[in-house]
């Protein structure tokens, strides 16, 4: 970069009015105007993006503050190309307003007719050297600095190398169609149905458009829906409800996503009706008065039948003894019963024995009748 400027003392830079007062620039254009003036001549040898990056001034702002000092003159450009192709830009930076042909001027002046650059200018890398393409045949490769033995195998070997054989042609062997890779179902199997399904939604929306590669995958999703029981049209409404607002960019992955997720769950079957409840009714078991809600055709509650169960036990048995989870009402009716149970055999049994002594006097009268 070349720079044309009154330097200033050193320790502090003096700040020209027609700088301070422009207000066509901003103040990062100013800042940035004032840092390069006030650099010694050995800092000036990098681009002004290097040095506005110093100043931590990148990106937009280094844009629009160098786009406002190359408007108003203070920053002129040449872009030119080398022998070798290369391109470089001069750049020249002043701290007074120089239109283009002053500035061609002042670029003159500092850079002499003899080839020289002023201790500020940093000259462009050379170009690139010029390379030849490679001729001729390629060289056997030397290892160790010795040349490599001769070839004497077609004159020491036996019997001559067999002639190549031509290469035998391939019969041509057609590439297998993606669409007929996967075998097809069969036409009346729910698989064939779901593809059928599925290969048939293009004609309600074009976007869905499937081939029959795609829709064979997708249908082993669909079919779990019609083997739980879901018809056809539901699982075809479930597909096609609620399209997406910008359109979908691939109908395998969004007929993928509804068949996995959004697909309605098969409804669970009916519970059966729960059994009508029956009215309350007396218990004819003995004791006070209760009623209870029958199951069957039983006239007894539980209490009852459970108490006449151990009553005819223990009358069998002739013994008490009571389970320890029985509650001791239960064990009174028990009881009771048993003793009931006890009262009425043995009134039957004296009844029974008092008719055979009567049976048998009057077998005795009848004899002593027919002795007599």
């Amino acid at each position: 970069m070349l720079r044309h400027v009154i330097a200033p003392p050193s320790g502090w830079t003096k700040a020209p009015h027609t700088v301070v007062r422009d207000r066509r620039l901003n103040s990062d254009a100013k800042i940035l105007l004032l840092y390069v003036q006030g650099l010694p001549a050995s800092a000036t040898d990098r681009p002004l993006s290097d040095l506005a990056r110093k100043l931590d001034m990148k990106g937009r702002p280094y844009q629009r503050a160098k786009r406002q000092l190359v408007e108003h003159g203070y920053v002129h450009e040449w872009r030119s190309q080398s022998d070798g192709g290369r391109w470089r830009t001069d750049q020249l930076f002043t701290n007074t307003p120089l239109t283009s042909a002053e500035a061609r001027i002042v670029r003159a002046a500092l850079e002499p007719d003899d080839g020289g650059r002023p201790p500020e200018f940093v000259a462009a890398p050379p170009p690139p050297s010029t390379r030849y393409p490679t001729v001729g045949a390629p060289t056997p490769r030397t290892a160790g600095g010795y040349e490599p033995e001769e070839d004497h195998s077609d004159k020491t070997t036996p019997h001559p190398p067999p002639e190549a054989e031509p290469p035998q042609e391939r019969a041509e062997v057609p590439a297998p169609d993606p669409d007929e890779a996967a075998p097809a179902p069969h036409p009346t199997s729910q698989l064939a149905k779901a593809e059928r399904l599925l290969l048939s939604l293009r004609h309600t929306r074009r976007d869905l458009l499937l081939g029959v590669r795609e829709a064979r995958a997708l249908a082993v999703e669909a079919v779990k829906w019609l083997e739980g029981g879901l018809p056809e049209g539901d699982l075809r409404q479930a597909l096609l409800a609620d399209p997406p607002e910008n359109g979908v960019r691939s109908a395998a992955g969004f007929l993928r996503h509804r068949l996995i997720q959004k697909c309605p769950v098969t409804p669970l079957p009916a519970p059966p009706p729960a059994p009508p409840v029956r009215e309350l009714i007396v218990c004819t078991g003995p004791g006070e008065e209760h009623v209870f809600r029958p199951l069957g055709d039983e006239t007894e509650c539980v209490d009852c039948r459970r108490a006449a169960a151990y009553a005819s036990w223990t009358v069998d048995t002739d013994t008490y003894d009571f389970p320890a989870d029985m509650p001791w009402r239960q064990r009174v009716a028990a009881v009771r019963k048993a003793d009931a149970l006890r009262a009425a055999h043995s009134s039957q049994g004296d009844a029974g024995h008092d008719g055979q002594m009567v049976a048998a006097g009057g077998g005795q009268g009848a004899d002593v009748a027919h002795g007599g």
